[in-house]
């Protein structure tokens, strides 16, 4: 954020209530909707990572101008994310994916008190951020908050996918998103301008002003 204010642009980062199993995609939606009430202009909306479920359906609730996904998933409409994850041997990459697709979890995924998941550090370190600094990759991963299974297993909900332009953002070593299933989601399914950035899943740790750049262009 303070890299892309410095370029003149205002910046809303809202959390999603990713703890709570009640809540599946429409609810993180409505959280990102709220959060633009009161922004005016043109609103570019980046979604990073499982935040791709989120992306369309901001999208169809309110006016964007564009829609950016960094390292992001593709949902399919009318079908769970596991389901279609278990179509696409590719798609992620990181340890526990095999385990999530099968309802298990592996040593790269943990039970958190409640019914989602956490990833220790090792498995971050090595999925997430491993071209990041140790100290902000410490300090990142101790951010992290359990991850509620809901959006993954619920039926996507959105029926119509909404007419905004995209560019997806892949990162070449990406090690969580599969670099070669987003850049075939990104032609085959959005019709995405496509950009590539060197580097791990989690660009605005290891290059921020890299990142900045291209989506200051792109707004």
């Amino acid at each position: 954020m303070p890299e892309l204010e410095a370029r003149g642009h205002a910046c809303v980062a809202p959390d999603l209530p990713i703890e709570d199993e009640a809540a599946g995609a429409e609810a993180y939606a409505r959280v990102v909707v709220d959060a633009l009430a009161d922004v005016d202009g043109r609103v570019v909306v980046v979604g990073h990572s499982l935040a791709g479920l989120t992306l369309p359906l901001v999208a169809a609730a309110r006016p964007v101008h564009h829609l950016v996904w960094l390292g992001a998933v593709v949902p399919m409409p009318g079908m769970s994310y596991l389901d279609y994850l278990a179509t696409q041997s590719d798609a992620v990459v990181f340890g526990g994916a095999e385990e999530m697709n099968d309802g298990e979890l592996s040593d790269d995924l943990e039970p958190a008190d409640g019914e989602g998941v956490v990833i220790p550090w090792e498995g971050a370190r090595a999925s997430f951020y491993h071209d990041v600094p140790e100290p902000v990759a410490r300090s990142a991963w101790a951010r992290l908050r359990p991850q509620s299974m809901t959006p993954l297993t619920e039926r996507y909900p959105l029926t119509e996918w909404p007419a905004v332009p995209s560019t997806y953002i892949v990162m070449s070593d990406d090690r969580t998103v599969g670099p070669a299933w987003s850049r075939r989601v990104a032609t085959e399914r959005l019709g995405a301008d496509l950009i590539e950035l060197e580097g791990s899943h989690s660009p605005f740790y290891s290059r921020p002003a890299e990142l900045a750049d291209v989506l200051s262009g792109l707004a």
